[in-house]
């Protein structure tokens, strides 16, 4: 009964915020994610407010400008590699003991090669904006 009322608090939760997010596929995957851990964590009440911290969670990761992907793509890759042995992926941030190279363009981006691969950061987070190949 519980889990039918999560599942269903999640699906409302999703069904409500899917007209403002249409476009959005990041904010719809973390409606669903974050509707599914709070039915776990908190029950029903837990699956709605997931849900909306998803939502928000998911649609907070812009991809940065053109330019500034052209701008990292064309970096040399430094001599001293970086090895991290957490997860890279984007919204997860990286160890502070990772040193950021600020975009001269554009200051609110930095990147980073860690795990021989560029990475865009947020500077003031440390969040993985892009990875790119």
């Amino acid at each position: 009964m519980i889990t039918k009322f999560a599942l269903s608090a999640a699906l409302v939760a999703a069904t409500f915020a899917s007209p403002a997010l249409a476009d959005d596929e990041g904010a719809a995957v973390g409606i669903v994610g974050g509707a599914a851990t709070g039915a776990v964590v908190g029950g029903p009440v837990g699956a709605v407010v997931g849900g909306a911290i998803g939502a928000i969670a998911g649609a907070a990761i812009d991809p940065p400008p053109e330019k500034v992907v052209t701008y990292v793509q064309q970096q040399p890759i430094p001599t001293e590699t970086i090895v991290v042995e957490d997860v890279i992926e984007v919204g997860r941030p990286l160890p502070k003991r990772v040193v950021l190279t600020p975009v001269p363009e554009n200051p609110t981006y930095a990147y980073a090669v860690v795990n021989q691969q560029r990475v865009i950061v947020d500077p003031q987070t440390y969040t993985v904006v892009q990875v790119l190949n």
